[in-house]
């Protein structure tokens, strides 16, 4: 029986530190470890055959703040290095950045003068063509170019929030998702936007980030306006109304500290298993003889995800 648990692993000065982990296991061995070019962060655990006494207990310390870029203002970021701008221009395997991908991508921003204003007319075009599909399982898989290809823009945050991501990169901007999870509830008034339990098991929800060079990293988060439009009560509003609006236009630029991230990788392998590669790690994941439980579900891999908040 082996499992494989995401750490918090992104430090950004701004809105995250991370503050440590630590874990007590039961009947089996642990380490920590940064897997792949992207340094995702997880806890490897290992238990002998034949022990059915397994158990283990993580327990990871995050502060957050509320983040938000003052797009009216350039400011003088360090520049992205190299390493890291290749990394987050390159394709995965289910984010491609050429054929209907590039394609699609080079229409939605033609005659656009700057990366900022082709970052906000990407945004602005998935907020327009997709949506938000409750039926997907967990958060979707981001294949973007089947979505592409099929017309079927619907689906929840790992795929709509890819799709930004993978058209950004077709345009030469770095991007990133980044995998986390909803830790507190929302001050700002969306009551679909944040954890409103101390269980958050299934709270799992990844944003995006377009590194733009007047500003560095900048916070988007799309999938979310369509979030606000299917669920913020009485739910199926309109794009119209003033509740969507008001997420539309905070969540190109501004992110609430209610959500602690994880990684920003793709295609990782998980250390000890044969498997093929996970398009990403946001969810707790196992084996039991080679076999991969259901990391979707937790009642029946049996793990449970709290939260406490300390002001």
């Amino acid at each position: 029986m082996q499992a494989w648990v995401p750490l918090p692993s992104i430090h950004a000065d701004d809105w995250i530190h991370p503050l440590g982990d630590e874990w007590q296991v039961s009947g089996g061995r642990a380490a920590a470890l940064r897997v792949g070019r992207y340094g995702v962060k997880l806890l490897h655990i290992h238990w002998p055959d034949g022990d059915r006494d397994i158990s283990v207990r993580i327990v990871s310390r995050v502060a957050t703040r509320d983040r938000a870029v003052d797009l009216a203002n350039p400011g003088g970021p360090a520049p992205l290095n190299a390493a890291d701008r290749a990394l987050f221009l390159r394709p995965t395997v289910l984010i491609p950045t050429d054929g209907i991908v590039r394609q699609t991508a080079y229409d939605i921003v033609a005659g656009a003068a700057s990366d900022e204003e082709k970052a906000h007319l990407l945004y602005e075009w998935v907020v327009e063509h997709t949506s938000r599909n409750a039926n997907t399982a967990g958060c979707g898989m981001g294949d973007i170019a089947s979505m592409l290809t099929t017309g079927n823009l619907s689906g929840k945050c790992a795929d709509l929030n890819a799709l930004f991501v993978g058209m950004a990169r077709a345009c030469g901007m770095p991007a990133r998702d980044l995998y986390g999870i909803r830790v507190a509830p929302s001050r700002f008034g969306f009551k679909s936007l944040g954890a409103n339990s101390s269980l958050i098991s299934k709270a799992q929800h990844c944003r995006a980030e377009v590194y733009l060079a007047q500003w560095g990293w900048v916070p988007v988060d799309p999938s979310d306006v369509r979030k606000v439009v299917l669920e913020e009560p009485p739910g199926n509003l309109s794009l119209a109304d003033t509740k969507v609006e008001a997420a539309r236009k905070t969540l190109f630029g501004a992110w609430e500290g209610n959500w602690i991230v994880y990684n920003a990788g793709h295609d990782v392998r998980l250390p000890g298993s044969t498997r093929p590669p996970l398009d990403f790690l946001m969810y707790p994941q196992a084996e039991a003889g080679g076999e991969l439980r259901d990391s979707l579900d937790p009642n029946t891999f049996k793990y449970v995800i709290t939260t406490k908040q300390i002001v």
